[in-house]
């Protein structure tokens, strides 16, 4: 059941299966998770293993809601499975949709609850989900995205070059 996630074919909100989904880049809802701090931006590197966009760094964390679940219940759940992340308010700040190629002929085709906490938790890793984490300012990943953009995924270089305002505002 967790590889079903809510897909919008012909109109209608459907269960599919995640490859499926990205292999037809069909349209359905995601949710991403920035942590902010003096430090700036916790950035979480994805695991290698990933089949898509494996060892790019992200934002703090992003997903997929399982059926029925609300974008902050989603959110906080991932938070804690992927980085073993607790306490942190998170509060809703802008949705997005875009469509972005990720290679391997997948496609993510998003409406995202984009979600930012405030504070320096403690990071336990899932090196099934995330390889590594590392906080940057907003100037350091300004520099790093235009230095090397492939190392970052497709998702975080449009928010933060169509959305930065909106999110972080």
């Amino acid at each position: 059941m967790d590889n079903l996630i809510p897909a919008w074919i012909d109109g209608v909100l459907t269960p599919v299966d995640k490859l499926e989904v990205h292999q037809r880049g069909l349209r359905h809802p995601a949710v991403s998770v920035f942590i902010t701090s003096d430090k700036g931006i916790l950035l979480q590197q994805r695991a290698l293993s990933k089949y898509h966009t494996p060892g790019l760094w992200a934002n703090t964390c992003c997903t997929h809601p399982h059926w029925n679940e609300p974008s902050l219940d989603c959110a906080y759940r991932r938070l804690e499975q992927e980085l073993g992340i607790t306490g942190v308010t998170l509060e809703l700040r802008e949705h997005v949709e875009y469509r972005a190629d990720v290679g391997g002929g997948l496609t993510e085709h998003e409406c995202v609850d984009v979600f930012v906490g405030q504070g320096d938790p403690i990071v336990t890793l899932n090196p099934d989900e995330v390889e590594a984490t590392q906080w940057m300012t907003f100037e350091q990943l300004d520099r790093a995205i235009t230095e090397a953009p492939e190392k970052f995924t497709p998702w975080l270089r449009i928010y933060l070059a169509d959305h930065k305002d909106a999110i972080f505002g």
